[in-house]
């Protein structure tokens, strides 16, 4: 900006300027001769006075006066101002008077040298030089003058210094750009004959052309500048971080991707994981390598260390090799940085018994969990020697020499927790010294200001004060230093000994008294002081505290007491009750279970508290050395007296630090073994179930993939979910995609089997959400294989799917296709992944489901590969996955997967081109998601295909170590029509059959060595063939196997280590495997699933929940004479034999139970047929049965380590909490929904519960009555009452209503409370409820009406005033008032004024009838001719609710469990008809009516419906309305 003195639009300050000097400025000149003449030689100052110009000119042009303003001037002052006028600047002091301004600019023309030096002056005819006038002329010279006018404060100081020769140079210059400037502006002939004043004139209006040079070369200069000092746009600038890092684009991912390491060892967590870190570790040198490997090995595991380190081990005489075979392992671990299947598969022999001389003794040293682990433990151990290195640097600094600290300390780190210890105890003996030590500055550091600090908070102990004071002294008087006592006790022998004191301790201790008696502390506290000092200093002793935890490894116990709201939380059916009073279990048992991790939940709960503690034998044993190390061997009474005291400070140093200490570890370390244990457990899990082939039929060859057709029924539900048919092709591509109704009626019979014909799959997978899935499986079988259903014992007569057609005779039509289940926990969540909507975005969730169905029977492994992070969510192990970390988790699953795909191998032009198949990439050795990312690239842009494995290093592909690590696991495909070239060097673009083997290319040699033996050929006899030329005819030949067994492995391998030392008898018999049957399949047939998991798969009931005793919630479905069919909520049908209903066993089942009736059960047997896809119960509801209970098969086991007395003790202190209460509330009941709460105080508590739980309370109406309070709604309560009848036979009756009874409170809760919370949530759930108030729906009534004036509408609402009743309003026409009627919930049915029905489609069709006949009996034929109410078709058929949250096996008790039957209509129930429903009609004493088979069941077609009858109308009731109203056309209820 310029200078804001320099710039001025005040008025008043332009009136004061020189008004001579402005008209000078006007005229565009200020002449002084000699300072022109001066000028003129002085070109420096004019190039100078040029930038100035340049620089200042875009601020002038911001004061440029407006057209406006020059107008003003011009009338004012008749002067012309449009020849590049500003507004005026003050000049230089001392500058000439201003002269009167005139009307005209008067040239000037000035000779200078410059002129005269080269040309002459220019002539105004002169085309040529028709702006040389004024160039050569004054005008330049006023510029110059001009510019020298303006001040400029900041004015090149530095050209003053320039040499006449530089100015010269600049002149010529100068001179030089005008020359070419006045040829640039040559040919104009439309210029010739202007003469002087012409020109003039054109130069007042339009100036001389270059009055705007500046602004477009300063444009230029500035566009560049901008350009130049414009930040690179990068793509962090753009996206999120969250983002960059979802897609790997971070520096880390670059780095990760650029270096050749593989990736996983260049991570500090999972590479699975959406957190991994870069591991900033160093490798280990040759040099670490043996003191790792003695560090590793007996870290193995224990019963390693016992089998070859105990003198009686079974495998002592192999402890050198293993130790040999572990440093062999590290050094290709982390030295040559090969990953760990790599080594298992193509060094084996390093970590395996090796010996020339007993070739036929072979013990595998390391197995391959054990590699894993070696893998682990090294990663430990790089961070144990970094740390160390850390604490010799800082021991370093320190500059002192400690002999105790390096000959006793240092020799003897070896675990992160010493190097803890050791820097502590460093800091706490050269505190002082530290400081010092620490207080430096680097070379780059800016200097530090002298500033003054607050001074910081004191953090000074106990210690260190009395450490500084003259008891430092006294301690020393204890004859022996604490490093000595501990080195005593490490070599358990007392090579330093005590030097004992004259003077008994309290006699020494008085001369270290204050003289001053107001300060002087007492001799006891003085030895406590120094007792505090030797103790402190033994506890922080590292080799001390290392002694404390090898102790706690081995002898430490665990006890478990609850709190007080773990003993009212955890009862005995709480999964915490096993260990409520655990008591002294020693920490080796828990090792292999994961009880510790759930003890440590349980705390975090704060339902129990835990302690870790020493066994007495232990602690005692600890104590006791450490005494013998500390005490005198004298005995008199003084060294008695000092022995008594230096007890005492071991006492404090164990209580106060050392026991401490071991419980703190002792916690993490258990955790960390457990939760290690329990993640290599589930790891093992899923090697289960991915270590196996992909399906295959007896025809099919190991290696093929089927083709497979997956069916599913969804939830099940006939009126909502279809059958969906799913087809895949061998390569995995989705070919046909099928929706059918049912297998029932013959058309979609013949669909079913016309797509088998068609497609002819491999195999039929059949899934599904719900027990609903038997049924299709059973129905998809006997289509397969031609053969009628297999009647089901728990229908009547059919398969679950309704009564049918006549069966059709046996092998009418057959496929011998084999029907089966699979795994479908992947494809569960597949159907709602992201990766499936990207695939199959126009499939429906089943449809996807199917799909993953499909693909796991294909590649198991594939499938749990693309799950990526969110594999953690597959249950492995049930109870206790979620115990464990998930980084921890993540790395388990991540390296089963690593195992088992670099077992299998990947095709890497497969993976390049099929994204699904691209999930295995990251997994092979040496690759992850960086580098299999880039990697997939690189090959795209080179045309998607490799030919060899060379390509990998010729094009760049991967980098040395990456090769190494990945070549043999990474197969590529041979085309068997394309044979080798014959030249021997043109191998560039030919395919070699090695590489479609596990042979890694360092062995490619040696395979062709042995085909070439094997084939009894020399050298010269395959001299101008391709070098693989042998292996190929190795392969084809017939006879490859006899001539490959004839060769002598163990010989060679003996000749190779001889020669080289190369130990390969392992790769030798992989070599000769692979030239038999490449990549052939080495993993196990695919499993089928037994009938548990079948059964938990669909329902979601294990072994645990569905076993004998067990008393669960059960509904009537169907009754026959001697039979009941129920129905479990989880889906799971049953039975009730005769024998089981009553005590008598002879009474008709209609007697004791009614349809659709919720009753408990007690699970007798259960049996499972998976071949006939049966599973059912048997349920006996006798009362003797149940009135037993079933605590004791649902009570959680006690641990063997049980604190009885305790347990006890606790029983008796609640049961007398629980007696003072009766006495005080006069109330007792022993139930865990008992609270003794008032009304507020029960709505206040079920306020944040759950619709339909339960709270029972005192009744104000006395001691024979209960109230039960249960949450209906949100803030919404019905309170129930109870009276207790004593039976006068030792129990209790309760009624409610005068019409329920039941024997205890869980029948109640069950049978009453939560049988009517089914009911209101059934009638919440339909589509005619609506939320909020009366008035609401009223108005949403009367709005339906007005846009819809023919219909008429009705609704559901709760009544708020009576809790657990709900208003039934409706609107028959737009000129009729909005109607209530009341409708009562009782727990087995909905009760519209007298009339019970079963369900809510019952009560909206019971609804309508009355109105119909109200309607009839007010409005005679009015009602008649348009006022009746018809049946409004298909819309007043509404389904019981399936919630959509419940997922089949998991649902809720509260769910509807009828599925209405969409086939045909429905037995026509007594009771429902227009007798029934009239004014006075009858009430039906809740007799519920008689349906047809509902659920999972699906009757055959039956026919076309009457005419005019709406969908799933009973026929009778339909002829009944037709006789009475008719159908109307043109209104009816919506």
């Amino acid at each position: 900006m310029a200078d804001p003195q320099a710039i001025s639009d005040d008025s008043s300050e332009e009136a004061e300027e020189d008004e001579e000097e402005a008209r000078r400025i006007r005229e565009g000149f200020i002449v002084d001769e000699d300072e022109d003449e001066e000028e003129d030689d002085d070109e420096t100052r004019h190039r100078r006075r040029k930038r100035r110009k340049r620089r200042h000119r875009r601020r002038d042009e911001e004061e440029a006066l407006e057209d406006d303003d020059l107008e003003l001037l011009e009338e004012n002052t008749g002067t012309s101002f449009r020849n590049r006028l500003t507004r005026l600047r003050r000049g230089p002091e001392g500058g000439s008077p201003p002269a009167p301004s005139t009307s005209k600019r008067k040239p000037i023309v000035e000779s200078s040298e410059d002129d005269l030096d080269d040309e002459d002056l220019p002539q105004v005819q002169d085309i040529q030089r028709i702006w040389d006038d004024e160039r050569a002329g004054g005008g330049r010279d006023d510029e110059e003058d001009m510019d020298d006018f303006i001040d400029y404060e900041d004015e090149d100081e530095g050209a003053g210094a320039m040499d006449e020769q530089e100015r010269e140079e600049r002149r010529r210059e100068r001179k030089k750009r005008e020359r070419e400037r006045r040829e640039a502006i040559g040919s104009r002939p439309e210029l010739a004959g202007i003469d002087d004043m012409a020109w003039d004139e054109i130069h007042g209006v339009f100036g001389d052309g270059h009055d705007y040079d500046w602004a477009l070369l300063g444009d230029d200069e500035m566009d560049f500048e901008e350009e130049r000092l414009k930040p690179e746009m990068r793509y962090q600038d753009v996206f999120e971080p969250s983002e960059i890092r979802a897609r790997m684009l971070t520096e880390d991912d670059d780095l990760i991707r650029a270096q050749d390491i593989p990736e996983r060892m260049q991570l500090a967590t999972s590479s699975l994981s959406q957190s991994s870190t870069l591991s900033l570790h160093q490798n280990l040198t040759e040099a670490d390598l043996d003191d790792a490997a003695m560090w590793v090995t007996v870290r193995l595991s224990p019963r390693k260390t016992k089998d070859f380190f105990s003198p009686d081990g079974p495998y002592n005489m192999y402890r050198e090799p293993l130790v040999m075979a572990v440093t062999y392992a590290l050094r290709f671990l982390f030295v040559h940085e090969f990953e760990v299947p790599y080594i298992w598969t193509h060094k084996r022999d390093y970590i395996s018994y090796f010996n020339p001389q007993e070739m036929r003794t072979r013990v595998q040293l390391i197995s391959l969990a054990e590699l894993w682990r070696i893998y682990a433990l090294g990663q430990k151990y790089r961070s144990l020697a970094q740390r160390r290195n850390v604490l010799a640097l800082s021991y370093t600094r320190l500059n002192v020499e400690d002999e105790y600290f390096e000959q006793t300390i240092r020799p003897k780190i070896d675990s992160v927790e010493v190097v803890t210890d050791a820097t502590e105890w460093l800091s706490m003996t050269y505190k002082l010294r530290k400081q010092d030590a620490f207080d430096f500055q680097f070379h780059d550091d800016e200097d530090r200001a002298e500033t003054r600090k607050r001074k910081a908070p004191s953090r000074i102990s106990a210690y260190e004060v009395a450490k500084k004071s003259i008891v430092s002294k006294l301690a020393d008087g204890f004859g022996i230093k604490p490093h000595e006592v501990v080195y005593n006790f490490v070599a358990q022998e007392n090579a330093h000994f005590v030097d004992d004191q004259e003077l008994n301790p309290i006699a020494f201790a008085e001369q270290f008294t204050d003289p001053d008696a107001a300060v002087a502390q007492p001799a006891e506290e003085l030895l406590r002081r120094a007792r505090m000092i030797l103790a402190t200093e033994l506890g922080k002793d590292p080799l001390l505290r290392q002694a404390m935890r090898d102790l706690f490894k081995t002898d430490a116990l665990i006890s478990v007491l609850p709190t007080e709201r773990g003993m009212a939380k955890i009862d005995e059916h709480h999964p915490y009750f096993n260990f409520k009073y655990l008591h002294h279990k020693s920490i080796t048992q828990m090792m292999d279970t994961p009880q510790f991790l759930h003890i440590l939940a349980a705390e975090a709960e704060l339902l129990v508290t835990v302690s870790t503690f020493l066994t007495n034998d232990a602690k005692s044993k600890f104590e006791r050395r450490l005494n013998d190390a500390f005490a005198s061997d004298s005995y008199s009474d003084t060294a008695r007296a000092w022995n008594e005291e230096r007890s005492r400070v071991v006492q404090e140093a164990l209580e106060q630090h050392l026991i401490p200490v071991g419980v703190k570890w002792a916690r993490e370390w258990l955790r960390e073994e457990v939760e290690d244990t329990l993640a290599a457990h589930c790891g093992n899990v899923l090697r289960e179930r991915i270590d196996v082939a992909p399906f295959i039929t007896p025809e099919m060859k190991p290696g093929d993939t089927a083709s497979v057709l997956a069916v599913s029924w969804g939830k099940g539900d006939p009126q909502k979910d279809a059958i969906t048919l799913v087809f895949l092709d061998e390569a995995g591509r989705l070919r046909e995609h099928v929706k059918i109704d049912n297998l029932v009626d013959r058309d979609y019979q013949d669909e079913f089997t016309d797509l088998l014909k068609r497609r002819r799959p491999d195999v039929i997978v059949v899934g599904g959400l719900s027990m609903a899935t038997t049924k299709l499986s059973s129905k998809v079988r006997s289509l397969v294989n031609g053969e009628p259903p297999v009647s089901d014992p728990t229908a009547n007569g059919g398969d679950g799917w309704g009564p049918s057609e006549p069966p059709r005779e046996a092998n009418e039509q057959s496929f011998n296709i084999p029907v089966m289940y699979v795994r479908d926990e992947v494809a569960r969540m597949y159907q709602h992944s992201k990766r499936a909507a990207e695939e199959f975005s126009a499939l429906s969730p089943v449809a996807k489901y199917c799909v993953g169905l499909a693909r796991y029977i294909q590649s198991p492994l594939n499938e749990y590969s693309a799950l990526g992070h969110d594999i953690t969510a597959i249950p492995l192990e049930d109870e206790d996955q979620h115990l464990i970390p998930k980084e921890k988790l993540l790395s388990a699953l991540e390296r089963t997967l690593v195992d088992v795909t670099n077992k299998v191998g990947v095709d890497i032009n497969r993976a390049v081109n099929d994204s699904y198949y691209q999930h295995l990439l990251p997994f092979v050795c040496g690759l992850g998601p960086r580098k299999a990312q880039v990697l997939v690239k690189k090959i795209s842009a080179m045309g998607g295909n490799l030919i060899n494995r060379d390509q990998f290093i010729k094009s760049s592909l991967l980098t040395t170590k990456i090769f190494l690590n990945a070549a043999g696991f990474l197969r590529i495909s041979r085309d068997p029509e394309v044979k080798l070239s014959k030249n021997r060097h043109a191998d560039d673009d030919v395919q070699d059959p090695l590489d479609d083997t596990r042979i890694h290319p360092e062995d490619y040699e040696l395979a062709r060595k042995m085909a070439t033996d094997a084939l009894e050929l020399d050298e010269e006899d395959i001299h101008d063939e391709h070098p693989s030329h042998v292996v190929s005819v190795i392969m084809q030949d017939v006879d490859n196997e006899r001539k490959l067994n004839e060769l002598n492995l163990d010989e060679f391998a003996v000749s190779m280590y001889e020669a080289n030392e190369d130990r390969k008898r392992h790769t030798l018999n992989v070599i000769r495997e692979e030239l038999l049957k490449p990549f052939s399949e080495q993993r196990a047939p695919f499993p089928s699933l037994g009938p548990w998991d079948v059964l938990t798969m669909l329902s979601g009931e294990t072994p645990r929940t569905l076993r004998m005793g067990l008393i669960v919630s059960i509904m009537v479905v169907r009754l026959e004479q001697t039979l009941v069919h129920i129905r479990l909520d989880s889906g799971i049908e049953g039975v009730i034999d005769i024998g089981y209903l009553t005590e008598d066993g002879n009474i008709a089942p209609k007697d004791v139970v009614k349809k659709g009736q919720t009753i408990p059960g007690v699970i007798v047997d259960v049996k499972m047929d998976l071949p006939a896809d049966q599973f059912f119960v048997k349920v006996s509801v006798r009362q003797s049965d149940l009135r037993a209970g079933d605590g004791l098969f649902r009570s959680v086991k006690r641990d063997d380590q049980w604190n009885l007395p305790q347990f006890e003790r606790d029983l008796e202190m609640q049961a007398r909490k629980k007696r003072a209460e009766i006495d005080r509330t006069r109330r007792v009941v022993k139930h865990p929904n008992f609270h003794n709460f008032n009304a507020n105080q029960a709505e206040n508590y079920l306020d944040k519960q759950q619709r339909g739980d339960v709270v029972i309370r005192p009744s104000s109406k006395g001691v024979d009555h209960l109230a039960v309070t249960w949450k209906v709604d949100d803030k919404l309560y019905q309170h129930i009452d109870v009276t207790e009848i004593n039976t006068g036979q030792g129990g209790n009756l309760l009624i409610v209503d005068e019409k329920h009874q039941y024997a205890d409170l869980d029948e109640l809760i069950v049978n009453h409370v939560q049988a009517t919370a089914r009911k209101v949530e059934e009638l919440m759930a339909h589509e005619k409820f609506k939320h909020g108030s009366e008035d609401e729906l009223h108005l949403f009534l009367k709005n339906f009406v007005a846009a819809n004036p023919a219909k008429s509408i009705y609704g559901f609402t709760l009544n708020r005033r009576k809790p657990g009743h709900f208003n039934l309003c409706f609107l028959a026409n737009k000129n009729s008032t909005v109607q209530t009627w009341p409708v009562r919930v009782m727990p087995e049915s909905y009760c519209l004024f007298d009339a019970a029905v079963a369900g809510v489609p019952e009560l909206c069709d019971a609804f309508k009838v009355r109105h119909l006949h109200q309607s009839q009996n007010l409005a005679g034929s009015a009602a008649a001719a348009g006022g009746k109410t018809p049946y409004a078709g298909a819309g007043a058929r509404t389904p019981a609710r399936t919630p959509a949250h419940a997922v089949p096996g998991h649902m809720s008790i509260r769910q509807a469990a009828r599925t209405p039957n969409p086939y045909g209509g429905q037995t026509p129930a007594p009771g429902i008809g227009a007798p029934s429903f009239g004014p006075g009609a009858p009430s039906t004493n809740f007799n519920i009516p008689p349906q047809a088979s509902f659920g999972y069941q699906t009757p055959a077609y039956s026919g076309p419906p009457l005419p005019g009858i709406p969908p799933g109308m009973n026929p009778q009731r339909a002829a009944m309305i037709q006789n009475t109203a008719g159908w109307g056309q043109d209104s009816g209820w919506s």
